[in-house]
């Protein structure tokens, strides 16, 4: 598929596919943690950042939010990561704040 794509547009597409095909197995493995937040306080986390009905995060959201890398996760803002997984971007940036956390300037 991707041989006959102009070379151009190629490139783009191989890192996004690549990116992307990354973020699931981070997604889906055990063990694995992305911007310091291992499975278990990403999977914590999941209902406070999932329409239709968010729920406020959990205590173990939040103390895995604590020692996450903010500035990390903040990177994710407008990519088009996050709603291909479910995730409302506007609701993950929210949660630093409804944990009591400082957002990283910028974000």
């Amino acid at each position: 598929l991707l041989v006959n794509m102009p070379m151009k547009g190629s490139k783009v597409g191989v890192l996004g596919m690549v990116v992307l095909g990354l973020l699931l197995i981070v997604e889906f493995t055990s063990g694995l943690s992305i911007c310091k937040m291992n499975d278990d306080g990403l999977t914590s986390c999941k209902p406070s950042v999932t329409q239709p009905n968010p729920v406020e995060p959990s205590a173990s959201c939040c103390e895995a939010l604590s020692a996450a890398d903010l500035q990390c996760l903040c990177s994710y803002r407008n990519s088009f990561v996050l709603p291909s997984l479910g995730i409302d971007p506007e609701l993950a940036l929210a949660l630093p704040t409804k944990c009591n956390l400082t957002s990283p300037p910028n974000c």
